[in-house]
Formats: structure tokens, sequence, C-alpha cells
């Protein structure tokens, strides 16, 4: 079985640890109010997914 031949820094192990942040979310127009929104997510908008209302919205009052 192989070994490491020398320890790994503190800076090289938390980069490796770190990767997970290198990428910003994908954004994608909603299909329905046509505002920005996380891809595959419910819109926060309007509450539609694939065509589908899932989570109704309130009506503004004022």
């Amino acid at each position: 079985m192989a070994v490491p031949k020398g320890k790994q820094s503190k800076r090289r192990t938390n980069n490796r640890f770190a990767q997970y942040k290198a990428s910003a979310p994908q954004l994608m127009e909603c299909p329905h109010c046509h505002k920005q929104k996380v891809a595959h997510k419910v819109c926060g908008n309007c509450g539609y997914y694939d065509g589908k209302e899932v989570v109704a919205q309130e009506e503004n009052k004022s």
C-alpha cells in the first residue's frame, strides 16, 4: 500500500476542503414570471416549479 513521503501542509489540506466554494449557484430565468432563480428550485417570486404552482404566494394587501 502506498504511504505519503511527507506531511501535507495545512494550506494544502484546507485548499482541498474549500473546493466546494469555487462556483456560484447556477441562475436561470423563471418561465412563469421571468425573474432570475436558482436552477432546480422553486421560484421564490411566484412559487412555480416545472410549470406547476408548488407554493401558494400571498397577495400584497397594500
